[in-house]
């Protein structure tokens, strides 16, 4: 039986991982865009940043439901420790999505445009700082007795913290700039290139600060990097992190308009891949392992049923929304379509 559960929480920790990485690079580039449209130089250019994510920001954010019910599911007692420690990120978190979602309908049609256009913008910074925040705080750990958070409210609160919600904000802005140069032409697009070079920067900066203090704060996972041959198969991520970092910072040289978003999608999907592997089997380090943490095997199972229905057709749903809504965006909101777009390829 324990071999049951064990397998079935294994599975769901990798469902799980998933749908995380499915929510941070659909709602990260569209987060990104948002906190972009701080910097537009006016309403004009901010509407048709808002306008590339009108027919995806929603979708996008059903991720985030389906990620909180399944881990609610799967790890009640991961579910109840983080938001009970993290009452008040999440809370900051929920504020900017509500604030970002009314601006976005408001804006449309407001004749005072901007105070809805600074909303959506402050939102969308308020909900990636407070993802980073969460991140942070998960990755440092918090401290348990038995099976209770023993900290203070303030306890996520940390220098490492900030340092991961500064690295998520600008990986956020490089996705939402890399999907501009997708989505715009002209100025806009020739401004989101620089800014997606800084944003790169900047991500790769905190990146490997946040690399560096992790294996400091848990000896388990030093002793998972540095050890043979398990050092081997961990090696592999960063390094394809770094060969898609500096492939990335060529295509943005040589203009291309896709590959700097694949690169920037690659980068983060192997900064997720190794941290999951690196904190495993511990949902929460250093004391909530997965096992510890998972529902019943027969509450896994029935899950299991639900979850595999609906995962499949998300996806399938997700993919035929972009690909009917490819194209660009142009200034009057509605050029939208198949057109290909020049110079797109890039090797």
């Amino acid at each position: 039986m324990d071999e049951v559960q064990l397998f079935l929480a294994n599975i769901w920790f990798v469902l799980i991982g998933l749908m995380l990485v499915f929510y941070v690079v659909l709602d990260g580039f569209d987060l990104g865009v948002g906190v972009l449209s701080l910097f537009a130089c006016d309403e004009d250019r901010r509407g048709v940043m808002m306008a590339s994510l009108g027919t995806v920001w929603d979708a996008n954010e059903t991720w985030l439901v389906l990620l909180g019910g399944a881990l609610f599911g799967a790890f009640p007692l991961f579910y109840a420790t983080v938001f009970h420690a993290l009452y008040i990120p999440t809370s900051l978190m929920i504020l900017g999505l509500v604030f970002r979602g009314v601006a976005f309908e408001f804006h449309e049609n407001a004749v005072n445009k901007r105070p809805w256009g600074l909303a959506f913008g402050g939102g969308s910074l308020l909900a990636a700082l407070s993802q980073g925040a969460m991140l942070g705080a998960v990755i440092a750990g918090l401290p348990m007795e038995g099976e209770r958070f023993s900290g203070s409210v303030w306890h996520w609160l940390s220098p490492f913290a900030g340092l991961v919600a500064v690295g998520v904000v600008f990986g956020y802005a490089l996705l939402g700039s890399t999907y501009l140069i997708l989505k715009t032409r002209g100025e806009i697009q020739r401004r989101s290139y620089r800014r997606a070079g800084w944003s790169a920067l900047i991500t790769f900066a905190a990146g490997a600060l946040v690399t560096l203090f992790t294996p400091l704060m848990h000896p388990g996972v030093a002793d998972k990097w540095f050890n043979w041959p398990a050092m081997a198969w961990i090696a592999f991520l960063p390094l394809t992190a770094l060969v898609a970092f500096a492939l990335l910072l060529r295509s943005l040289r040589r203009r291309y308009e896709t590959a700097p978003f694949v690169y920037s999608l690659l980068i983060f999907v192997c900064s997720f891949a190794g941290l999951a592997i690196s904190l495993y089997p511990y949902l929460l380090p250093p004391e909530l392992t997965i096992v510890a943490a998972a529902s019943s095997s027969k509450t896994l199972v029935f899950m299991l049923a639900g979850i595999g229905m609906l995962l499949p057709v998300m996806i399938i749903y997700n993919g035929y929304q972009y690909l009917v809504f490819r194209g660009k965006v142009g200034a009057g909101h509605g050029e939208s379509g198949s057109e290909a777009a020049g110079n797109a390829g890039g090797p």
